[in-house]
């Protein structure tokens, strides 16, 4: 059981002010699960718990109830609605048996006209308490998005994995047909690793973004022709399986360049089944190449319905997706990645008869940056 006067609102009152206040407040008894007022209520006054337990909630969507907190002894509740004029925002329902100092409005702006400490001390203790709520709700908003990350993290994880696990699948299969000759189960068997060595390459790429890490970048010169080829030949078996065209509309250029075999291929590997999504019955893809004296260009166009605008502004944006069910962008947030420590650029756009191109640049060898 608590007095009133040993509340910290009424500590520095005289006792004539103390008197005063006395007067002014009554005591109000509430059985277990009464409500003490209902969210849209007006604001009647202020209440200060004697003895017992109250619980403050507040009901959303579709009737949900949650509650906000609980006070005890001593605690006061109730006072925003009175100071702002507005309907109740929460509902106060006695947990327990309690009794509660009520001070209703009419009396309680009379005494704060009359008492400026009191003025000051309610203050205080309001803008206290909103602190104190909005700290809880940012931790709990933070909360909420980082799990909703980290779902929306897995499932892009889940979303990249399906292709490399579907052909390892399908060459596991073929390799143990009774049939199988030799020679396919090495075929077979070089499909899967390189499969494997893809999935080990995703997963860095991946704890790479997590991470926010940026590992020292060590490019080494190759043909573009020769590293273009083989990998588009392995990448049109596995479009192949969706109905996927992957063509050439002119040949890579055999002009050197310094790349990360391995991190750039996943740049192809992404923006090739992506376009294989916008496509789901089918389509071409076409690659195209063009050179100058200072970069190599690279286009892939696709034969999908384009790319929305909803999303077109922010569409290299991690987990930015729109219009997929089983993507979230995060694939193209790393393609801009792997671009740009390549000191390549990366873009997109949509063609007039339908269709994106999503095209990167790369810097020929020539014009590559000396290092310090």
């Amino acid at each position: 059981m608590v007095a009133l006067e040993s509340n910290k609102l009424f500590r520095e009152l005289s006792p004539a002010e103390l008197k005063r206040l006395r007067q002014a407040t009554r005591e109000v008894n509430y059985a277990t699960g009464q409500p003490i007022f209902r969210q849209g209520d007006p604001g009647d006054g202020i209440y200060i718990i004697k003895e017992g337990r109250v619980s403050i909630s507040i009901i959303f969507g579709q009737g949900d109830s949650i509650v906000l907190t609980k006070v005890a002894a001593g605690d006061l509740f109730g006072e925003m609605a009175v100071l702002d004029n507005d309907p109740r925002s929460a509902s106060a329902t006695a947990d327990e048996a309690t009794t509660v100092y009520l001070i209703q409005r009419p009396e309680l702006l009379e005494l704060l006209e009359r008492m400026p400490r009191l003025a000051r001390a309610l203050l205080q203790e309001t803008s206290r308490r909103q602190r104190s709520f909005n700290e809880r709700y940012v931790s709990e908003v933070f909360e909420a998005q980082r799990l909703q990350l980290v779902g929306r993290f897995a499932n892009s994880i889940v979303h990249d994995l399906k292709n490399p696990l579907n052909i390892i699948g399908i060459s596991a299969d073929m390799a143990c047909m009774p049939a199988a000759t030799a020679e396919s189960r090495q075929v077979a068997q070089a499909r899967i690793r390189k499969q494997v060595e893809r999935i080990s390459s995703m997963a860095d790429e991946l704890l790479e973004f997590a991470q926010g890490a940026h590992d020292d970048f060590v490019p080494a010169q190759i043909s573009y022709k020769a590293f273009v080829e083989p990998l588009i030949e392995e990448i049109q078996q596995e479009a192949g399986l969706k109905a996927v065209q992957v063509e050439y509309v002119n040949a890579p250029p055999a002009v050197p360049v310094r790349i990360n075999p391995q991190r750039l291929s996943r740049v192809f590997h992404n923006l090739i089944t992506n376009a294989g999504d916008a496509m789901p019955g089918g389509g071409a893809v076409k690659l195209r190449f063009s050179q100058s004296d200072h970069e190599v260009v690279t286009e892939l166009e696709d034969s999908g319905t384009g790319i929305a605008p909803q999303i077109m502004d922010r569409l290299f944006q991690a987990f930015a997706t729109f219009g997929k069910s089983n993507g979230t962008g995060l694939g193209l947030s790393i393609c801009k990645k792997i671009v740009e420590d390549h000191h390549g650029q990366i873009y997109a756009r949509n063609v007039p008869n339908g269709g994106a191109v999503f095209g990167f640049t790369l810097p020929a060898v020539s014009s590559e940056p000396r290092s310090s």
